[in-house]
């Protein structure tokens, strides 16, 4: 009986150290685990931070772009309202222009008349009887 005490001791003490060697083994899995994970969130926390430095950047320069937009729009519009009001003004200057020179052909033409019935009426005083 001795034998079997001391030999069910030692069995048990195989035993324990065998559960100490396994969870010792699972506590390395496990801790390597663990490392493993806390360098995978690392990754993926410095991934988003790259990702919301791009996004805040981009964000700045659509905003930066929509001024732009906004400040040409207002640009184009003054000179829509410009160009609108010269082209305006031009055909005004063409039709006082037309008018103008269909005028002056009218009192070209009556001039000539009047120089044409002039030259005859001096030509009819010269031969005309005195």
């Amino acid at each position: 009986t001795r034998m079997s005490f001391w030999s069910f001791k030692l069995s048990y003490y195989n035993e324990y150290k065998s559960y100490l060697s396994t969870m010792t083994q699972q506590a390395a899995v496990l801790q390597s685990c663990n490392n493993e994970l806390v360098k995978c969130i690392e990754d993926l926390c410095n991934k988003r931070d790259t990702l919301q430095r791009d996004i805040i950047s981009e964000e700045e320069e659509k905003a930066k772009l929509q001024n732009d937009i906004r400040v040409l729009s207002e640009k184009l519009a003054k000179i829509n309202e410009s160009l609108a009001k010269k082209i305006t003004a031009r055909n005004e200057y063409d039709k006082t222009i037309s008018e103008t020179e269909t005028a002056y052909m009218k009192i070209l033409e009556s001039s000539q008349s009047l120089l044409h019935v002039l030259k005859k009426e001096t030509v009819s005083l010269r031969t005309s009887p005195k």
